[in-house]
């Protein structure tokens, strides 16, 4: 659905670019959450988002829109193995909240396209 598309391939290659925004992330703590705990808050908020302004998707569709955030964040702890559990700034938090509306985006566009 979103995983196998370009756009998330260009999402990715857009984290990538800036891991050094994480690579000095347990210095610059600003924050109880970890930054892990702050992309699964985030994605968890938005793929609610994502399900209360579609409430057309059926049983089937929404299990495949859950099973793809597991996808992602999996992706996401591949990426960030080495930060994952440390103390988010608050630059962080901007940027995790902005990636995760990024990926809110991508699903909004998939659906639209499931539900023509």
């Amino acid at each position: 659905m979103v995983t196998d598309t370009d756009g998330y391939i260009h999402l990715i290659q857009y984290l990538t670019e800036h891991l050094g925004l994480f690579e000095a992330s347990e210095n610059m703590a600003d924050n109880d959450h970890t930054i892990m705990e702050l992309f699964e808050e985030q994605l968890a908020a938005q793929i609610i988002m994502v399900c209360g302004q579609n409430p057309r998707l059926t049983f089937s569709e929404r299990n495949m829109v859950i099973r793809e955030i597991d996808a992602i964040v999996y992706d996401l702890e591949e990426i960030l193995a080495k930060v994952a559990d440390h103390k988010a700034s608050v630059e962080q938090s901007i940027f995790i909240s902005d990636f995760s509306g990024l990926i809110k985006n991508l699903f909004d566009q998939q659906i639209a396209l499931l539900t023509k």
